[in-house]
């Protein structure tokens, strides 16, 4: 075996006369295992909120919005719809008109209006994997029904086959002087996507009836919505769409449409993730630390080992398998149980709810209630990186320094 693999697994492995080191070397250990471990399961739960909202936002939002060049609403839809529906990438479009109104129950809330035409809009969205009560085919021309949120239908205190007045921003002048345009609509559906942004503050209703209310042009609509068949290209499939689109359309993808708060989650991930590897860093000064302390202890060892005719290469080498021994194996720990602790945090926190009889997320706080992990391959490889070359670069000072002891001065007072 090589002199400086064995001799440094000695000193590691050894007990010590001076405890106190063996202690500390066993807090490196876990404080380097604890650091990566965070940081794994941190990373992971942030990746996990990141896509999980990405998929129900984009399940009730369009990967992509055609509208108009000009003007407030899209005359010729159809047009546009049928030059989209041309590329392979496109699996849906649809047209919409959004507004916002007041709807009045047993209470009264502020809600985002959209009309939609049922046959188009399941080919963009998923409402209709949604609903918990009703069919999305409910919605019909002249009909005036309505499918609410579930948080909303609650907060305003109705269920199916009862009424709501819809309160919209277009007046009319009456004998009373100038009122909001009022229209009654029958709850037929409920649906529940699980952001309380959406089942709080959507409401549902045909395009036609939402054209009639709002007295748009017959035949118009507000824009198209696309649905592409990989929500990460949509940048560039939008950029293939717009010349077939010759310049009489506006077209805009997800990322723009939410770039405020996408650029927010990467830099938040990002802080965070320099911020946990502080933890690790620190753990890495206790591995230095540690060593000096072994080295002074082992200043003798070093000075026979000198007069035999060891290098001072050989020496740093002795230290370093030591301290990069300590740094492995609290890494290699830290990594499987970050692991563990990343692929059953859902289960971990609902046991915590249950003990503490608490509810960590809730849902008028929180866009998502349930917590998930995404575990990435790349994420814990460049962490087992960043936390064993920390340990690594720990262990350098402290063997140069017992690679500079002067066999005679070690000696002098042994």
């Amino acid at each position: 075996m090589n002199l400086p693999l064995f001799i440094g697994l000695r000193y590691t492995k050894a007990k010590r006369k001076n405890h106190f080191i063996s202690f500390i070397s066993l807090i490196s250990m876990a404080g380097i295992a604890l650091g990566v471990m965070t940081v794994i399961v941190v990373i992971s739960v942030m990746n996990g909120f990141n896509k999980e909202f990405q998929e129900r936002i984009l399940s009730t939002v369009s990967h992509a919005t055609i509208s108009a060049f000009k003007g407030d609403h899209l005359n010729d839809w159809q047009n546009a719809l049928e030059i989209v529906e041309r590329s392979p990438r496109v699996e849906g479009a649809a047209p919409y008109i959004q507004t916002e109104g007041m709807l009045q129950g047993f209470r009264t809330e502020g809600a985002l209006i959209q009309g939609v035409l049922p046959e188009f809009e399941r080919t963009v969205t998923e409402f209709q994997n949604s609903m918990s009560y009703g069919s999305f085919d409910d919605l019909k021309d002249g009909e005036f029904n309505i499918i609410l949120g579930t948080d909303l239908a609650a907060h305003l205190g109705v269920g199916p086959g009862e009424t709501v007045n819809l309160y919209v921003p277009e007046f009319r002048t009456t004998a009373v002087g100038v009122t909001p345009r009022l229209k009654r609509f029958t709850v037929v559906g409920i649906f529940e996507v699980g952001m309380y942004e959406y089942d709080f503050k959507l409401a549902l209703i045909h395009m036609e009836d939402a054209r009639k209310l709002l007295r748009i042009p017959k035949g118009a609509a507000e824009g198209v919505r696309i649905k592409v068949d990989d929500l990460m290209q949509a940048p560039q499939i939008v950029r293939e769409l717009a010349p077939d689109l010759d310049g009489f359309y506006r077209i805009r993808d997800w990322t723009q449409e939410h770039v405020n708060f996408f650029k927010a989650t990467r830099t938040e991930r990002m802080v965070m993730f320099i911020i946990l590897s502080m933890i690790v860093a620190v753990a890495a000064f206790n591995i230095l630390s540690t060593l000096v302390m072994l080295v002074t202890e082992k200043q003798a060892d070093v000075a026979i080992l000198r007069t035999l005719g060891i290098s001072s290469g050989q020496i740093m080498g002795i230290f370093m398998v030591s301290g990069t021994l300590i740094g492995l194996i609290g890494t290699t720990l830290g990594t499987i149980f970050g692991i563990i602790t990343a692929i059953n945090i859902n289960s971990i926190i609902q046991t915590l709810e249950g003990w503490f009889n608490t509810e960590f997320l809730s849902k008028d706080v929180y866009y998502i209630t349930e917590i998930s992990a995404d575990l990435q391959t790349m994420d814990v490889l460049t962490i087992i990186g960043i936390a064993f070359g920390l340990s690594i670069l720990a262990t350098i000072y402290p063997a140069w320094r017992a690679s500079r002891v002067e066999p005679a001065e070690a000696l002098r007072y042994e």
